[in-house]
């Protein structure tokens, strides 16, 4: 039996080596030199069928004329999904079934035929009793995402349904992950060629291995990083303490003026409407300055960005790297999720991320891009509602 490869490639190609011939001169093609195919997981068979065909030499028919062989594709069909037909009863048969499913009754001692007075439930008795396999019935798929490292089967049990060319080749290996191998059928070649399927850790094999090694680098720099948050924070926070003290300065010194002095509140009020209005003023310039709202809240971040910025460069953190090595983690992280729910697969991150801080700092950014869309698309239904 000719056998073949799907092996994964770190550019997120498949690569298909396979050995191509149409007359097969020799039983085990150790002579036959194999072909490297490099395929997209989004492109169709036939765009994989035309590249084989351009390899393989023409066949000739039965009246004399050579054509290109066809190539055909075939993935292992699962046997809960195969197609048989239902029973099928004779008149005398359906007759005798329907007398036997009359209920009886009795009547002043005697005991007569009266139907089916439950016919919903003699109904779903009967459908329960029948064979799952009876044709128009559906069912589920299931996958498993082993491929190759699935269980050994024998080939008698083995039925490869034939797929259509305009399939993806990604859905088409998916769907034959359920087995080991998918089959290559050649016109003019005495038998098939089997391919390994890969599984959901061949297809991730190089996705994880970045991932591992974007989560080291993010891992040692996090420790630094989160060092510098805490103690702008706690610098921040000090800031916001001495602001309310101010405060309370403020109003001990103008109840003091008022009641204990000889200003008065002749004198005073027009002092404190000043300061008042001075602070309206400031305000003002600030939200022209910053281009923020004027808010407590507002005041306090930018009071912990420029801390964290002149304790990153104290430390000698670089931001723009870290933010790339996040932006490129959750990357990864995506698309290993695409392809484990492609496979119908669970994956745990936490074991290619390694530690806890890698995977806080991923959801971090993950969580700030989502308040950023959801604040984003309320701003314009606003916009919408004021049209």
């Amino acid at each position: 039996m000719a056998v073949g490869k799907l092996l994964t490639t770190p550019s997120r190609l498949l690569k298909l080596i396979i050995p191509l011939t149409t007359l097969d001169k020799n039983t085990d093609r150790k002579d036959v030199e194999p072909l490297a195919l490099l395929v997209h997981p989004q492109q169709p068979l036939s765009y994989l069928e035309r590249l084989i065909q351009s390899e393989l030499p023409t066949v000739t028919t039965s009246r004399g004329e050579e054509k290109i062989p066809a190539v055909h594709f075939r993935a292992e069909d699962s046997p809960h999904d195969e197609i048989l037909p239902g029973k099928k009863q004779t008149p005398d048969q359906s007759e005798e079934q329907e007398d036997a499913d009359l209920e009886e009754s009795k009547f002043d001692g005697k005991t007569e035929k009266t139907g089916i007075l439950n016919r919903s439930k003699k109904t779903t008795e009967v459908a329960k009793e029948e064979s799952p396999k009876a044709i128009g019935e559906g069912s589920v798929e299931s996958y498993s995402g082993l491929g190759r490292e699935g269980p050994d089967s024998k080939d008698s049990d083995k039925t490869f349904v034939r797929w259509s060319p305009s399939t993806e080749i990604g859905d088409f290996i998916r769907d034959a992950a359920r087995g080991k191998e998918f089959a290559v059928e050649i016109e003019g070649a005495p038998e098939q060629i089997r391919i390994g399927v890969p599984s959901f850790n061949d297809r991730t094999h190089y996705l994880r291995q970045r991932l591992r090694k974007t989560s080291a680098k993010i891992m040692d720099m996090a420790t630094i990083k989160r060092e510098c948050d805490m103690a702008a924070h706690r610098g921040a926070q000090k800031v916001a303490m001495g602001g309310a003290a101010s405060l309370v300065g403020y109003w001990a010194v103008v109840y003091w003026l008022t009641f204990n002095t000889d200003l008065g509140w002749d004198t005073m009020e027009p002092v404190t409407y000043l300061v008042g209005l001075s602070t309206l003023i400031c305000g003002y310039l600030w939200f022209l300055y910053h281009n923020r709202e004027v808010s407590y809240r507002s005041a306090l971040n930018l009071t912990i960005s420029r801390r964290q910025t002149t304790l990153y460069q104290k430390a000698g953190f670089d931001l723009q790297r870290w933010e790339a090595l996040v932006e490129e983690g959750n990357a990864l992280r995506k698309e290993i999720k695409q392809v484990a729910s492609e496979y119908d697969v669970e994956w745990d991150e936490r074991t290619d991320e390694k530690d806890e801080k890698v995977t806080e700092a991923l959801k971090e950014v993950r969580d700030k891009q989502k308040q950023g869309k959801k604040g984003k698309k309320g701003k314009e239904e606003d916009d919408d509602d004021d049209d």
